[in-house]
């Protein structure tokens, strides 16, 4: 499904999660992290960074590697993305959803 942000088309799938990466920009994740009802603080933003260099190393990702990561601790993953932390900060950095996420 093709959505339009800020003039640039990206491609979604049904669940929302952008289908191709490159497709990316900061433009893109403060719009979703809008509809998410986020704005974005600088921690946000290296938590996003962070989980973007995991998936392009092919890390798979989970609530737990997050929290030993040294990036941020589980308390605070919870208190930046409050709603299903980690498929709202994956939806929100372009990244496909994470397979330990249901």
């Amino acid at each position: 499904m093709d959505r339009l942000i800020d003039g640039q088309t990206i491609t979604v799938d049904a669940e929302g999660y952008l289908t191709d990466f490159a497709q990316w920009s900061r433009t893109v994740g403060e719009t979703l992290a809008g509809e998410a009802g986020l704005a974005l603080t600088p921690r946000h933003w290296e938590v996003l960074t962070y989980l973007q260099s995991e998936f392009q190393k092919e890390v798979p990702l989970s609530i737990r590697r997050i929290g030993k990561s040294g990036v941020t601790d589980i308390k605070e993953f919870y208190q930046l993305f409050p709603t299903a932390p980690l498929k709202t900060a994956a939806r929100i950095a372009g990244i496909p959803k994470p397979v330990s996420c249901l």
